[in-house]
């Protein structure tokens, strides 16, 4: 295994410069434009921008707390499914990209390979955030029949692992495009690679993978659980 010690989640700003030289070729505001863009490369930049709305309207939803716009059992009602839906898809969108796409890719273009390797350090760092973050929300849930003090200190307890959660997302998901957009836009000239031999090219089959999977994470599903026996 590659050392990807040096380029850790929380500590980088950015892919290292010797995993860019795709992402040079084919910088951000020309991949829309592309003739390759369609399929599974829209379909992964709409999966992410719905991870990235769901997360903004998760922080924003614990600030409406915070400053009293919505009542504990009210907050707790709106943010449960949305924090299972967003927590679970994510699992399960890591768990093809980790089983399925980054073999895949890593084997299509070996010079990129240490990048996936980073890419899938990340995913460890991030699942340890779903079960905190999951845990926290637990907490939460769990204070519902106590004083406001408690509630108040629980959110405040959840709006810092929602925060930290959300900056390591922020980070992963603009690197991971930058490695694996470009190359999707390349692979029409990468013969010797034999992408297209190698990848389901359907933008249904990363969506329908994801639906269909079951999170990993033990702690999601009780949140709506004690939503429902509270409400």
């Amino acid at each position: 295994m590659t050392d990807t010690a040096g380029f850790l989640l929380l500590e980088r700003e950015g892919l290292p410069d010797d995993l860019r030289w795709l992402a040079e070729k084919y910088p951000r505001e020309i991949w829309q434009a592309h003739a390759n863009i369609h399929g599974v490369a829209n379909m992964w930049l709409q999966r992410h921008d719905m991870f990235r709305e769901l997360g903004d309207m998760l922080t924003s939803g614990i600030g409406d707390y915070r400053e009293g716009r919505l009542n504990a059992p009210e907050f707790a009602r709106w943010f449960a499914p949305r924090l299972n839906h967003f927590l679970g898809n994510l699992d399960g969108h890591h768990n093809v990209e980790d089983h399925h796409y980054f073999p895949v890719f890593a084997r299509a273009e070996t010079r990129l390979k240490r990048g996936f390797e980073i890419l899938d350090a990340d995913h460890h760092t991030i699942h340890e955030g779903l079960e905190r973050n999951a845990e926290a929300a637990n907490a939460f849930i769990r204070t519902l029949q106590e004083s406001e003090v408690k509630q108040r200190f629980a959110a405040d307890t959840y709006a810092d692992e929602n925060s930290r959660l959300i900056a390591m997302l922020t980070r992963h998901l603009a690197d991971e495009e930058d490695l694996i957009i470009p190359l999707i836009l390349e692979r029409a000239t990468v013969r010797s690679a034999q992408i297209d031999d190698q990848l389901p090219l359907r933008s249904s089959f990363l969506a329908r993978k994801c639906d269909a999977s079951q999170p990993r994470i033990a702690t999601t599903r009780p949140i709506a659980r004690a939503i429902s026996s509270r409400s």
